[in-house]
């Protein structure tokens, strides 16, 4: 059988002002294999490439238990070395590059001309929007996840563009709300989005409490809000950072005045619930205030934890509404580093090599 070569970049970055670290951890000097299989030369090899990062030790340990993997690392003192590092990618069948966007173009370019067995699947911002390349959202739309089944080249979605595009594409698809429609989205993510840069601030050093940054209107995520959400035209994003360590909750609120004539809160939910019906990992939760708090999930019956999902691959979306009012306020819950990174790496490494989507998540 022939052997697929697999490159994952993945960095979900929550500015570009903090970039996750391109140092890597020491590492023993021979490679480390997973047991049952390596023994029997059936396991895919794993290559992780920034493995010390903070997205790298994510996707590590949500694949170092599994016996169908086995997980190479140079010797630490070749660590950085260039002939290496090519060597490794085109030895692996998943080569996991957990680097800033230039490390990942670069790293990208070592897949030998002759090599067209490997699929690269890139979680930096480089190849998002390229045409090229296919976005790892396996629940965007039909034919998605086929599509990625397929695709030597895939580009892992950024954690807050994962929210936003799965609360809005639905309603697009569905023509509740028009192409072009602008909108607008408010998101809190924990500080780990932002890198041991930024987990050493807020971890062992005094800071702010809450952080609103993006003043600039042109944060590296809004490309992909675009062209995914199918709107079509940009957002203004306003993206935040809190005293916690994983999980977001991105918010889009919506006028009625914006949409389809004669939608209600219900429809909203209905659509929702229907294009992610039997989903492994997107969870429309119960319509409304009322619904939310039947079901107990709000914090003392009326805050919405960001950090609910900390360390899974799952999202849950929420529509609070009030038809009398003609406002709706969509929300996304997820890990910044699951869902909206290592998970979602890991998720589509499984479907790049034919196996369950969900395994070892």
């Amino acid at each position: 059988m022939t052997k697929l070569n697999i490159v994952v970049s993945t960095t979900c970055l929550i500015s570009a002002t903090f970039q996750y670290a391109s140092s890597f951890s020491v590492q023993p000097s021979h490679y480390q294999l997973s047991s049952a299989s390596s023994a029997l030369g059936m396991a895919k090899k794993v290559f992780i490439d920034g493995e010390a990062g903070t997205t790298g030790l994510q996707v590590r340990d949500r694949l170092s238990a599994r016996d169908d993997l086995e997980i190479i690392s140079p010797p630490s003192d070749l660590r950085k070395d260039e002939a290496t590092r090519k060597k490794f990618i085109n030895e692996a069948d998943a080569v996991i590059l957990c680097l800033p966007d230039a490390a990942s173009i670069e790293a990208a370019s070592w897949v030998e001309p002759d090599n067209d067995r490997t699929v690269l699947i890139d979680a930096s911002t480089a190849f998002r929007i390229d045409e090229d390349w296919t976005y790892g959202f396996p629940e965007l739309c039909k034919g998605q996840r086929s599509a990625l089944e397929k695709s030597k080249r895939i580009s892992n979605p950024g954690c807050y563009p994962t929210g936003f595009v799965g609360l809005i594409r639905p309603l697009v698809d569905a023509g509740i709300i028009s192409k072009g429609t602008p909108l607008t989205v408010n998101a809190i993510s924990g500080y780990s989005g932002g890198g041991k840069a930024l987990m050493e601030i807020y971890e062992n050093e005094e800071h702010e409490p809450w952080g609103s940054y993006g003043f600039g209107l042109n944060h590296k995520h809004i490309p992909e809000m675009t062209k995914y959400s199918g709107l079509g035209i940009a957002p203004i994003f306003q993206p935040q950072v809190g005293d916690f360590d994983q999980g977001m909750v991105v918010s889009v609120p919506l006028h009625y005045a914006w949409i389809k004539d004669g939608t209600t809160g219900k429809d909203m939910h209905d659509t929702l619930s229907k294009y992610y019906e039997g989903s492994k990992f997107i969870e429309v939760m119960p319509l409304g205030e009322g619904g939310v708090k039947e079901a107990e999930l709000l914090e003392r019956g009326a805050f919405l934890r960001p950090d609910t999902l900390k360390d899974t691959n799952r999202m849950q979306l929420f529509v609070f509404y009030n038809d009398e009012a003609g406002h709706a306020i969509l929300c996304a819950r997820l890990d910044n580093l699951g869902k909206g990174a290592s998970g979602a790496a890991v998720q589509n490494l499984n479907l790049a090599l034919g196996m369950d989507e969900a395994k070892g998540l």
